[in-house]
């Protein structure tokens, strides 16, 4: 009866929380990134209000399907987002812009609206947003964030799959 109770509470809390809420499952950490093809700013003619709901958005996010990304062998800041119906998504796109600005183009900076990709959410395991996955160089899941991150916390994400200079050296 207890563990029903505890469920139900959960299920509550959690529709309780909305679209921009803390929801979802994401991936197992260590696992393979799904390759799947997303638009691209190419596929829209350039059009950047067919790829985001962004007021601010950066053409550098939208350069790469998530396919061709994983292809590159360079590390992924994969940014489930979708502003037009989360502030905080907004606030979390302005992070992302300041991280993309400083690692590239050592890191592919790709950002999803559930508007615009929604089978990449659905791929993902994402429900709700934002949500903020790191994927390193061989395309595994190193990091996963459900929510909003501090400038400090993407960073140090960033870092974590970025090679280290002393490692490039080693035979």
């Amino acid at each position: 009866m207890k563990s029903k109770l505890g469920f139900s509470l959960l299920i509550l809390l959690s529709l309780a929380v909305g679209s921009c809420g803390r929801q979802g499952l994401g991936l197992s950490l260590g696992t393979q990134a799904p390759r799947l093809a997303t638009k691209t700013l190419a596929d829209v003619g350039g059009d950047l209000s067919r790829m985001t709901t962004y007021r601010q958005p950066d053409p550098r996010m939208y350069q790469y399907s998530l396919d061709q990304a994983l292809a590159t062998g360079k590390p992924i800041l994969l940014e489930f987002a979708t502003p037009g119906h989360c502030s905080v998504c907004d606030r979390q796109l302005q992070i992302t812009k300041a991280m993309l600005d400083k690692y590239q183009p050592n890191v592919l900076f790709l950002h999803m609206d559930q508007y615009e990709n929604p089978e990449a959410f659905k791929t993902y395991r994402v429900m709700g947003d934002p949500w903020t996955f790191v994927i390193d160089a061989h395309g595994i899941v190193r990091y996963q964030e459900a929510g909003p991150m501090l400038y400090q916390e993407m960073d140090a994400a960033i870092q974590a799959v970025l090679p280290h200079p002393h490692q490039a050296s080693l035979p």
